[in-house]
């Protein structure tokens, strides 16, 4: 098996790509902290004996942390090794079949 180096385009493409998975990461944390930190303020002045803040910031955090670790922790290889052995699965059904 072997893996076709990338063009030049397809390498733009690709680091288009994840550019707009980095910031898109940036703007859900940002949406996170500043949401939350409302929540908390409107919690404390409202209500302060219970902390109910702190199940939407858990909640939210989970899904959180599972989209930084989608786009920083790098799946990539992984899902580019799965693409070439089905590229290459795809190519050998095709010469067999002529």
């Amino acid at each position: 098996m072997t893996i076709e180096p990338m063009s030049d385009e397809e390498m733009r493409r690709k680091a288009v790509r994840r550019a707009g998975a980095k910031l898109g990461f940036r703007t859900h944390l940002t949406v996170y902290v500043i949401v939350n930190l409302g929540l908390a303020a409107i919690n404390l002045a409202t209500s302060g004996h219970y902390l109910w803040f702190l199940w939407s910031a858990v909640g939210w955090g989970i899904g959180l942390a599972a989209h930084g670790a989608t786009v920083y922790l790098d799946g990539s290889d992984l899902r580019e090794r799965m693409i070439a052995k089905e590229l290459e699965r795809l190519r050998a059904e095709a010469r067999d079949q002529r």
